[in-house]
């Protein structure tokens, strides 16, 4: 027996009841209307077996530049190294990794890459491969167009949201073209996960992604979203470290407030959850209401996790232009542009209930979904 998913999901904005649905926009009509760039927390060492290249690509997805960058090196694809799946209709800048233990690049490196859109920016020497998910944060700089910019509550909303933060959904991309990987996650989970069904390990990450999204919609509803619940899980801003805020006083309150702290919602998984009290009976709710989908997580052995509810906007830029505006902010690793993009404009690549027009959009690609451990 398997779960009722019901698609599209009614996951609410935050600032509808504020300020009303967004007006119409647009956003991404060429792939430099939607630039990202990688942060990392440290610098190459500048010797070691592993060439490190920092590249520019265009309309290609992580996976698609790992290869060709394989193939210009002659090396396996098992080689190439990359921190995050960046996305594929923009241009994206971000550090690669290259074991090339007692050897120079090729000569014709920069030829090669640049016949396959890809743009050698610099290059330098790690002792290591570079890992997922190690870097700190991802830079977006995004063009917007349409009735939404003419609207008098634009600059309102994105004032707020620079204030207060985002709430911190899977955008729609996680879950595939009308909920496609969800529903294909339900089956497969309710008979067993196998890697060879899922091999990046989308399936599973769709499931947890919908889980969480679940709980975070019900906090908006509530609007207590960015407030610590007695027994809740906190995670520092801009930091992997979290505690269990067993009360919840005034200091904890002011430190919500002022973003020093979010609350945080479960990545499904084997493992016992810290959380305790109200919040703990809110993720025990969340198991009656999918028991299946629960189960299967934790038989195929995925480890339980944890995910800021909210996310901060790290240096938020805007710049009102003819017809356009451009938003710029940085978001911590793993936060989706398109749950930005949701509370400032209506789009149907931003509401669940259609699929993607076009290029997926967001802060991942179709193959960024594997599970966070």
């Amino acid at each position: 027996m398997t779960d009722a998913i019901d698609w599209p999901p009614a996951w609410p904005r935050v600032l509808d009841a504020r300020f009303g649905a967004p007006a119409a926009g647009g956003y991404r009509a060429t792939p430099e209307a939607f630039r990202v760039e990688e942060c990392l927390d440290f610098a190459p060492e500048g010797h070691g077996e592993h060439l490190w290249l920092w590249i520019e690509k265009r309309d290609l997805t992580t996976a698609m530049g790992a290869r060709q960058l394989a193939w210009a090196c002659g090396v396996s694809p098992r080689d190439v190294g990359y921190a995050g799946m960046k996305d594929r209709s923009a241009v994206t800048r971000q550090w690669f990794s290259v074991h090339l233990p007692g050897r120079e690049a090729p000569a014709d490196l920069e030829a090669a890459l640049a016949s396959a859109s890809l743009t050698l920016l610099a290059q330098t020497r790690h002792p290591r491969k570079l890992k997922r998910g190690v870097h700190r944060a991802n830079r977006f700089r995004l063009r917007l167009t349409g009735p939404a910019l003419e609207d008098p509550g634009f600059a309102e909303r994105w004032a707020w949201l620079c204030q207060h933060g985002v709430a911190n959904y899977f955008g729609p991309q996680r879950f595939g073209p009308e909920g496609r990987n969800l529903h294909r996650a339900v089956r497969v989970l309710a008979g067993g996960w196998r890697k060879r069904d899922d091999r990046e390990g989308m399936l599973l990450s769709a499931a947890r992604s919908f889980l969480f999204n679940t709980l975070l919609a019900e906090r908006v509803r509530e609007g207590n979203w960015a407030t610590p619940l007695p027994g809740e899980v906190v995670v520092l801003d801009g930091s992997a470290s979290q505690f269990t805020a067993e009360a919840v006083d005034a200091s904890l309150r002011e430190r919500a407030e002022r973003l020093d702290l979010h609350p945080s919602g479960i990545l499904w998984g084997i493992g016992g959850s810290v959380a305790q009290g109200e919040a703990l009976a809110r993720e025990r709710d969340l198991a009656d209401h999918y028991p299946a989908l629960c189960a299967g997580l934790e038989r195929a052995g995925v480890r339980l996790g944890r995910r800021p509810l909210r996310l901060r906007l790290e240096a938020p830029r805007f710049e009102a232009g003819e017809g356009e505006a451009w938003l710029s902010f940085t978001l911590a690793r793993g936060g989706f542009a398109t749950a930005v993009l949701r509370e400032l404009i209506a789009h149907p690549s931003l509401s669940f209930r259609t699929p993607p027009a076009g290029p997926l959009q967001g802060g991942e690609d179709a193959t960024s979904a594997a599970v966070q451990r």
